[in-house]
């Protein structure tokens, strides 16, 4: 009654009580949807928001394709919507991902001598570079245009969530955070426009929507409140210039606190993990010996690290008497003071410079040219040649089982087996395994342990992971090319290394690298991305040693690599651009790099083991 009398007497009345009674159907219904929404499974919930980011970044891709008009804009878009779903794409279909988030670089593929893919590279960094180049080539772009939406459609039709459970979302989810930590700032998946700050805080905006979802597993709300807060302030800080952005600090602050935050999310929710990925389910910095799953980097056949096989592996290493002429060690050309290199240009009958065997464990490949794919496999190559240990399997064999001594440590370090030369190599590799000490100058710092870094080396970190692109090739926190944050491949390079230090008349080393494994004309030159710990003790540099000083190394990057000093290669994988660099900078630089020298005392002492054997 009262209702009626203001419908017929006030229309403003009339109004307002219409306009409530819509508000309050739509906030009804609205939450009657959120309350559905919560009740969905959690699978459903984030392919529901994954399809919608997907259907974006395809809709986007095809209006750049009808219309080379407003390409740029259109690209810009997708591109948005594809770092939205990288988490979920990178961790649910990695193949597919990595076509869409290669370099324009040729890619090979060489299983054996029968089965080499040489293919051309596609999708987002590849259009990138050429619709924001000086001239754009129409044709080239509307082909990856198509190549990228059609191969979205093909992962929208095809995904599947069906099998994710919680392990599966934290998984991704550090995965994801620790990708823009030690790729995803460096500029290495946005190579031109170097937008990588802005692209970073979308995917962080995109994880705190996912984790919006399992907002009802936590029992402890503070924690996913503070997750909020974490995801927030790193957004915030991500704001700024690609130059001069404060990684050293960001990673600091904001990755190691989500990694502790992420522990306390495992246990929050009781969550149990079926097995370890290359990091360690329980790690809380990305720089310490125990960050690492060694066995990850291992054959499977390995077995469990154990301190009886290490010390016989260390025994093994410094024994001269395993080698045909008595002489020759493994510490012969690897030498504890110097990060176990030999300071040599090449070492004494071969023709490479020795790599240090700090962090050899964490990598896919071994040799310059990769052409072992373990550490034990590598063992088999310097037993059989005949300028190093020049002998054989079986002797190598024989020798040690007659050896009373060696009888006893066996049957310590592998109870109950006979000894192998399978076994003599297992603890070979279990000892260089060993070797990942993670405690430099800038572990101890980073990871709060002292205070002691000094503003240039910070700055030198910086750079190195900036504008210097270092990080690109040199991942951290191992500084090598072993790919974060999944840790598959050992990339090779191919960077232009001249055969001498001359920058007038240079010309390419005539070592063709990896090459001679396959003998694949578009792998002549290439060889693979060395880790920069210990840099400061491990000169001479490159495969041949052609640089005495890293004066020398960062005046050859800062030229852009062969073709900066005359040597004109086609598949040259380094960017051929001037850096740029001032000395100042690369001073910095190479503070850094000093700053990454580890605390080899323990390992220097081990020389004198040398001569009791």
């Amino acid at each position: 009654m009262i209702i009626s009398i203001l419908f017929k007497n006030n229309k403003k009345a009339y109004y307002t009580i219409s306009l409530f009674t819509v508000l309050s159907v739509f906030v009804s219904c609205s939450k009657n949807k959120e309350i559905e929404t919560r009740e969905l499974p959690f699978k459903t919930q984030m392919k529901k928001q994954f399809v919608e980011d997907i259907s974006l970044a395809i809709a986007s891709l095809d209006s750049a394709s009808g219309s080379l008009h407003n390409v740029q804009e259109h690209f810009l878009e997708s591109r948005k919507y594809f770092k939205k779903m990288e988490p979920i794409l990178s961790s649910l279909d990695t193949e597919n991902y990595g076509f869409l988030n290669q370099p324009n670089i040729t890619k090979v593929e060489e299983e054996d001598f029968t089965d080499i893919k040489v293919k051309n590279p596609s999708g987002y960094q590849v259009l990138e570079e050429e619709i924001f180049a000086d001239k754009m080539d129409s044709i080239a772009v509307k082909k990856h245009l198509n190549l990228v939406s059609n191969r979205l459609k093909l992962i929208k039709k095809n995904i599947h969530f069906n099998h994710l459970k919680q392990y599966h979302f934290l998984w991704l989810l550090r995965k994801s955070f620790i990708r823009v930590a030690v790729t995803g700032i460096t500029g290495f998946d946005s190579p031109v426009l170097e937008n990588s700050l802005e692209e970073s805080k979308i995917v962080y905006q995109s994880l705190k929507t996912y984790l919006s979802i399992f907002k009802n597993s936590f029992k402890n709300k503070t924690l996913y409140e503070d997750w909020n807060s974490e995801i927030d302030e790193t957004i915030q800080d991500l704001n700024g210039n690609f130059n001069t952005f404060d990684r050293y600090h960001f990673i600091k602050n904001h990755t190691h606190k989500q990694l502790e935050l992420w522990n306390q999310v495992v246990e929050d929710w009781n969550v149990t993990f079926p097995f370890e990925l290359a990091i360690k389910n329980d790690a809380i910095s990305l720089f310490t010996p125990s960050t690492f799953n060694l066995t990850y980097f291992s054959d499977r056949n390995t077995g469990k690290t154990t301190p009886e096989k290490i010390a016989l592996g260390k025994k093994l290493f410094y024994d001269t008497q395993l080698s045909s002429d008595k002489k020759i060690s493994c510490a012969t050309c690897h030498h504890p003071d110097k990060a176990f290199t030999d300071g040599m240009k090449t070492s004494t009958g071969v023709t490479r410079n020795a790599p240090t065997l700090l962090y050899a464990a964490l990598q896919k490949a071994f040799f310059y040219d990769k052409r072992a794919g373990s550490l034990e496999g590598q063992i088999i190559a310097v037993v059989k040649n005949e300028n190093e240990f020049h002998t054989d399997l079986e002797t190598l064999e024989k020798a040690i089982s007659t050896d009373s001594s060696y009888m006893k440590d066996f049957s310590i370090a592998y109870p109950n087996q006979k000894i192998t030369n399978t076994k003599i190599r297992n603890a070979l590799a279990n000892y260089i395994r060993s070797l990942t000490p993670f405690n430099s100058k800038f572990d101890r710092n980073i990871n709060n342990k002292e205070k002691s870094l000094t503003q240039n080396e910070i700055n030198g970190f910086n750079l190195f992971n900036g504008k210097a692109k270092c990080a690109t090739c040199h991942f951290a926190p191992v500084f090598n090319g072993t790919v974060p944050p999944d840790y598959k491949e050992s990339e090779v390079e191919l960077i232009g290394v001249p055969e001498k230090n001359d920058t007038l008349n240079a010309t390419i080393s005539n070592d063709l690298g990896r090459y001679y494994v396959y003998n694949t004309p578009e792998r002549k030159h290439f060889f693979k991305t060395s880790t920069v710990r210990n840099v400061s003790i491990t000169g001479p540099y490159m495969h041949n040693g052609v640089y005495n000083t890293l004066q020398e190394v960062m005046d050859f990057y800062n030229r852009g690599g062969g073709i900066g000093i005359g040597i004109h290669e086609e598949l040259q994988t380094l960017p051929p651009d001037k850096l740029n660099l001032s000395q100042r900078e690369i001073n910095d630089i190479i503070d850094f790099m000093t700053s990454l020298e580890d605390n080899n005392t323990k390992y220097k002492s081990e020389k004198n083991i040398t001569s009791i054997n």
